[in-house]
């Protein structure tokens, strides 16, 4: 299996890539900073950062969201492929089309729904905060724009929920990228083939020093 990716390709996919790098550690490093901090104020001073919690959630639903493109781009998403890789090169580019075609309807709707979901939100539902974490000076702005120049009190909704069609355009702007590197005989699966995984595994342990 080729996976090999033109310069142009690379081009065009490096903004998505940059976006999805910064997000996912971004969201691992401020839960693991915010966890522990909470745990040294509730055991040490016998406190608690009260908008902790909540914003660790919404923050691992940000690098859900997020890692979803990602495991399409970096191949690490669960598949099987007993039975395609018994199956002549030909048959094997229709099983990889017809899987990709699935994955972009998914994603289609999955999109439609994020928005439809998440758009009220900015609009008559703009008002909506969350529970506990607070409003940001710098982002008064928005207060301005969406909720009737009425302060915000706390985070707006629509802030974090802005992960679900962020999260949805990227997994579809993905697999399009998965279609056409399979209709260019760049790749022949949406997964890393058992067989490669044993063969880079073997070539690890012969290469590793003694």
């Amino acid at each position: 299996m080729t996976t090999q990716k033109t310069p142009q390709t690379q081009t065009r996919t490096s903004l998505f890539s940059r976006i999805e790098e910064i997000s996912i550690a971004a969201c691992l490093g401020l839960m693991t900073l915010l966890t522990f901090s909470n745990v040294v104020v509730r055991y040490v001073f016998n406190g608690n950062i009260l908008w902790a919690l909540e914003l660790t959630v919404f923050l691992f639903a940000w690098l859900v969201l997020m890692g979803m493109s990602y495991g399409v781009k970096t191949r690490f998403h669960i598949g099987v492929d007993v039975v395609t890789n018994y199956l002549p090169p030909p048959f094997k580019k229709y099983c990889a089309l017809l899987a990709v075609f699935c994955c972009l309807v998914f994603s289609v709707i999955l999109l439609v729904s994020a928005w439809q979901y998440w758009y009220p939100f900015i609009g008559k539902l703009a008002f909506l905060e969350t529970q506990d974490i607070p409003m940001p000076a710098w982002l008064d702005f928005l207060s301005h724009w969406l909720n009737e120049g009425e302060s915000y009190e706390k985070i707006p909704r629509f802030i974090p929920y802005l992960a679900l069609p962020l999260g949805a355009l990227l997994l579809l702007i993905r697999f399009i990228e998965q279609l056409f590197l399979i209709l260019n005989n760049q790749t022949t699966s949406l997964i890393v083939s058992h067989e490669m995984e044993e063969k880079s595994d073997d070539l690890t342990k012969q290469e590793a020093p003694r």
